[in-house]
């Protein structure tokens, strides 16, 4: 298993490009230049020992030698023992709305950009929990699927936008029912589902499967964004505003928030719903649930020992811009005899 310690210096690899074409750039030059001075025949005669191979293999060794000189400062390093450890904690699943009311700002940013920074905050305070997110609007799917590395839930939650999905609306049946899928521990005692949205659009018979998710043992909490008295859903081409949703009537959508379609979900799964415009106020209640909850022990796998593999990508480097240096861009005597390109017969 390896992985890379410094990619930053990935972008170094450009020079080979730009090199190349320079070098491209140059033999043209001369070409140029030399049949200004005289024609080809007589050009091969005053200077019988020039190779255009000679200088091609010399850029072509410096390129390598380049190659594998940043190969080695992104010192890729390789786990040579996979270990398996033993861990305790919570299985926590957050089902994030990303239909297109979470893009009203009636709070700062918007109502999607409010939900990442809850669930970002909640996922850095977590410990050795597992982590997942679900997405959903019209339909569901599975953005992260259950695991240890919080690092990569951030990654993937910055990306969470209402295009990621098929149709809009708030399916948050299908989301419910994707949740069952993310608990694939029997014996996890502990197991957590935060569902955060405007509540708009929520069916009635959520409430019957939050409940039969609870009759599981998956304890739901709820978290509302957004104001009450509402606010316009704002249409975007790229980073420029063309107006707002309207409706079949030409007349202005305003989003609401739905306290109600989610304290109904909360009851039903005897959780608890929470305000979210204030960010602090359900990142500190849910972290409190999670860090006093009674922890499993599950196992996980990974690479350890990982040793360091830039020595061998920095050897070669050094061997091969060696070799560069020894390498002429005339002809060399040994391989003029040899005629290893038919050089010689070609001019006979």
């Amino acid at each position: 298993m390896y992985k890379i310690e410094e990619p930053i210096y990935f972008y170094l690899l450009a020079i080979i490009p730009a090199m190349i074409v320079v070098f491209l750039l140059v033999l043209w030059w001369k070409k140029r230049t030399q049949r200004k001075f005289s024609n080809l025949s007589l050009l091969k005669k005053l200077a019988p020992n020039s190779s255009v191979f000679k200088s091609t293999l010399k850029l072509i060794m410096l390129l390598l030698g380049i190659t594998f000189l940043v190969i080695s400062l992104v010192n890729p390093k390789m786990g040579s023992k996979l270990k398996t450890i033993k861990r305790e904690g919570v299985d926590i699943v957050f089902a994030l709305d990303v239909s297109k009311s979470m893009l009203a700002e009636d709070i700062a940013p918007n109502r999607l950009e409010k939900a990442k920074q809850i669930i970002s905050k909640i996922v850095d305070n977590l410990g050795s929990d597992r982590v997942g997110i679900i997405v959903y609007a019209g339909n569901a799917y599975p953005l992260l699927p259950i695991t240890t590395d919080h690092a990569a839930a951030n990654m993937f939650l910055q990306n969470a936008n209402p295009d990621m999905v098929s149709s809009q609306g708030t399916a948050i049946n299908e989301a419910l029912d994707l949740a069952k899928t993310y608990y694939n521990d029997d014996e996890q005692t502990n197991r957590f589902l935060v569902i955060i949205s405007d509540g708009e659009d929520h069916q009635e018979e959520t409430k019957q499967m939050a409940q039969d998710l609870a009759n599981k043992g998956i304890k739901i909490y709820t978290v509302g964004v957004g104001k009450e008295k509402g606010a316009p859903i704002p249409m975007r081409v790229g980073n420029s505003m063309i107006g707002y949703k309207k409706d079949n009537k030409g007349e202005t959508v305003i989003t609401q928030r739905k306290p109600e379609i989610l304290e109904g979900i909360a009851d039903a799964a005897n959780g608890t719903y929470i305000d979210g415009n204030v960010t602090e106020k359900p990142v500190k209640e849910i972290s409190d649930i999670i860090a006093t909850a009674q922890k499993s022990e599950f196992e996980t796998k990974q690479f350890s020992d990982y040793k360091d593999q830039f020595q061998w990508f920095l050897g070669i480097s050094l061997l091969v811009l060696l070799l560069d240096i020894f390498l002429f861009d005339k002809k060399t005597k040994w391989l003029r005899k040899i005629d290893l390109f038919n050089e010689e017969k070609a001019k006979k």
